[in-house]
């Protein structure tokens, strides 16, 4: 994804919420690699 797509819509992205520590589940993933996955997927790329 370029800076341009991305500096548009890192804006609309909810703010993360802090986890209590121990809380199990997975690490975070970056917003911009999740979100550059999921277009990857919707373009066709799987």
């Amino acid at each position: 994804m370029d800076d341009a797509l991305w500096a548009r819509l890192e804006p609309l992205l909810p703010k993360p919420r802090r986890r209590a520590r121990g809380s199990g589940g997975h690490p975070r993933v970056p917003e911009r690699a999740a979100l550059t996955g999921i277009l990857f997927v919707l373009r066709g790329g799987l």
